[in-house]
Formats: structure tokens, sequence, C-alpha cells
């Protein structure tokens, strides 16, 4: 098989987390407007891919199946034992078999791995010249509030680096032919160890433009962002705890942003667990249903979290990628860590730490009323943890960038860029 044009070269891309579907959709879409491509396969490693699917032109591949963890096995070793005894063994052997198959019936095809360690892998396990776009590590959690895990931070100090021998060994192939990570902190971590990572943008920051203006109703109230997380049961429960922990006395509109995956029959029998009723929504806004108890309205709408992210004053968050894309738009946050398999105590704060502190993890509902009466009273200091949000996240552009970087490392068979103009 003869390419006639390099661009046309087929492009594998493995993803292992709903943060990294997302955040190679929007990569992909911009390869896409930037000319003509070859084909392109979607794996998602971890999860059922929705946020693939809703990308025209990308072929699925491989098995996709749920597990009990969510793809956090690596935290806990129940959540190990939940997922292998679901089929996480037999799950990995299919999708390598994808991969493998993919390979051979592709011999000028790449590959780009999306997310850590295990896409990294299977990656260079294919054979195939690839790319990588490290997600979830940053340096700044390290950097940050020192002390709060000493362990960890003492071992990542003597790396210089969050991330590891073996991952940096991966990296430095010579079939690796584009490392990309969030940050401008972390590529000077990976350079030291020989590594020519860059950090072009963070592609979780080019959400579409596109947005309902605010509803007049609502225009005078309180309007807090509600993100419970994507991974079900976990957001229930989660979500739950927020709507408990919440004060009574409390006057605002909760605009509660989930996916598309929550079934309303859940929704209703929790509002009517924690006392909310149903009530009419205000027309224009998006929302599809709502509930309400005295002076607190609170809006559903699956979908709705790009629309409704600039209404809000104050996001309250269980999730990942929805709390970076909060803060990254100035919007500070409190957090309230549970049970998991994601979104523990541990996870929280090191969140909270790559975050700058632009979101407070608070361990008990009594620190979660305190900080949300004194957040609600404090404009001048949300301001300011927003304003650290946004650092830390960086600005709009990153998916177009590293979809060129794409097509002149990894699509193209020759074509130099100067790293300079991207450290």
């Amino acid at each position: 098989m003869q390419l006639t044009n390099p661009s046309d070269r087929p492009l594998l891309v493995l993803s292992n987390g709903h943060g990294e579907d997302l955040i190679a959709a929007r990569v992909l879409t911009a390869l896409q407007q930037q000319g003509p491509t070859g084909s392109i396969a979607v794996l998602p490693l971890v999860g059922l891919g929705q946020g693939l699917d809703t990308t025209p032109g990308l072929q699925g591949l491989g098995p996709r199946q749920q597990l009990p963890s969510g793809g956090f096995s690596n935290q806990s070793f129940r959540g190990l034992c939940q997922d292998l005894w679901a089929g996480l063994g037999g799950l990995t052997l299919a999708q390598w078999s994808s991969i493998q198959h993919w390979s051979r019936q592709h011999p000028h095809g790449a590959v780009l791995a999306v997310g850590d360690l295990l896409p990294l892998v299977l990656a260079w396990g294919s054979g195939k010249s690839y790319g990588f776009i490290g997600t979830p590590k940053s340096d700044w959690t390290w950097l940050t509030a020192w002390g709060t895990t000493p362990v960890a931070d003492v071992y990542h100090r003597c790396k210089g680096s969050e991330w590891d021998p073996w991952e940096w060994w991966l990296m430095g192939q010579g079939r690796c032919r584009l490392v990309v990570v969030r940050d401008r902190l972390t590529a000077r971590g990976l350079r030291r160890q020989g590594i020519a990572a860059l950090a072009p943008g963070n592609p979780m920051m080019d959400g579409p433009k596109a947005l309902l203006p605010l509803v007049d109703s609502l225009r005078n109230q309180r309007r807090i962002l509600l993100l419970p997380g994507s991974r079900l049961p976990e957001a229930l429960w989660n979500l739950k705890r927020l709507l408990e922990a919440l004060p009574h006395h409390l006057a605002a509109v909760l605009l509660l942003a989930t996916g598309h995956g929550l079934k309303p029959q859940q929704l209703h029998n929790l509002m009517a667990a924690v006392d909310l009723h149903p009530c009419q929504v205000p027309p224009h806004s998006g929302a599809r249903e709502g509930w309400q108890r005295g002076d607190l309205l609170l809006l559903w709408g699956p979908g709705c979290f790009e629309h409704w992210l600039p209404w809000a004053t104050l996001g309250l968050a269980t999730a990942g990628t929805a709390t970076e894309q909060l803060v990254g738009h100035g919007i500070p946050g409190l957090s309230l860590p549970g049970p998991g398999p994601q979104f523990t105590p541990a996870f929280a704060r090191r969140q909270s730490r790559l975050l700058g502190g632009a979101v407070i993890p608070c361990l008990s509902v009594h620190q979660f009323r305190q900080e949300l009466e004194r957040l609600l009273e404090d404009p001048v200091g949300c301001q300011m943890m927003g304003r650290r949000g946004q650092q830390r996240m960086g600005s709009r552009g990153g998916s177009a960038a590293i979809a060129q970087l794409l097509q002149e490392r990894l699509l193209r068979s020759h074509g130099t860029i100067n790293p300079t103009t991207l450290l």
C-alpha cells in the first residue's frame, strides 16, 4: 500500500477515561477542520466512550465495557478486585487484540495515546509510530502546598517530575514522535529527563462559544453550578451528599448539569428523599425539569454544562474534568469527597493542589457549610480563587495547536517544527 498523501495516514486513538475522551474529541475535531485526513479509529479503553461517539467522522474500534470502578481501579485494591471480577482481564486482552489487528490492517498507520500509562503502553505495543497526550499528571500537584502528601511529594521531588521512569522510557522511544502535556511546568520537568515534551495549550478550555443568554428571572439570584460527576452510580451518591449538606436556609438557584446517562426516575427518587418538590422551569433556561424547597430552586439540564457555565458564580463539584473546566473559566468551587471510587478525599486534595486552591475540598459537612456561606459573602475572595484556576488551566486554542503538531510530527513523513515556540 502506497500513500498518495502523508495526511491520508490512518490514525488510531486510544483514550482511557471520560475526560480523555473529551480531550481526544476536541483535538480530532480540530484535526478534521484543518484539512482532509485519513481514516480515524477510536478505542476508548475505559467506559463506553460517549464523548467520542458524538464526534462525526470517527470509526469505533474494539470492545467497550463499563467497569465498577469507572476506570479508577488504580486508586483502591477493592476497586481493582471488583473490576477483575467484572472482566477487566478479558477486556484488556480483547482491546490488545483489536489494536494488533488494526496495526496489521494499516501498515502505514499511526497511534495517538490520550491519558496516562495504559494507552501509552498499548501505543508502544502497536509497533507503530505514536504520539502521546499526557492529561492527568502535572508537577503543580507536588510543588503546591508542600507536605500534604509527604511521601509522594518526596518521591516526585527526587525525580523532578510527576511522570515515572518507565513512562519516561516509553516517551523517549524513537517511534514516539510527539509528547504533549497539560502545562509548561510539567513539560520543563520532562525535558530535564531528555523528553522533548511540549505544552501548546489545554483542549479542556476549547468548548463551544455558542451559549444561551442568561434568563432574566435568574439574573438577580445566586447561581450555583452543581457538578456531581459522570460516573454512575457514584454521581448519584455524591449528588445526594451535596444536597443534604446544603444549609436549609439557602436561597439560590442550583444548576444541576449532568450527562445524558442519568435516568429521570433515579433523579425523581433522589429529590423526594431530600425534600425537593417538582416545579415549573423558567422558559428558555435549557432546563429539562425543576424542583424547589423554600427559596432553593434546582434546575436539571442534561447536556447543559457548556451553556450554564457562564451563568454560575460558584460551583459545587465532585467531578474531575468538569471541575477543571469550571475553575478554568474563573469560577471557584467547593468539593465534598466521598467513598469513591473516583472522588475520594485523596483525589479531591490532589485536584485542589493541581488547581492552585481554586477548588476547596471539604472533609466534613460542617466545613462544607462554613466555606459555602463564606464564599457566598465574599465576591472578592471568589474572584481571587477564580484567577488562580484560570492561570493553572490556561487559555483556549490548545486543540488546534495539538492537531497541527499531529499533522507535522505523526501524520506526515517529513516536516519539522521549532519546539521553542511552544515552551
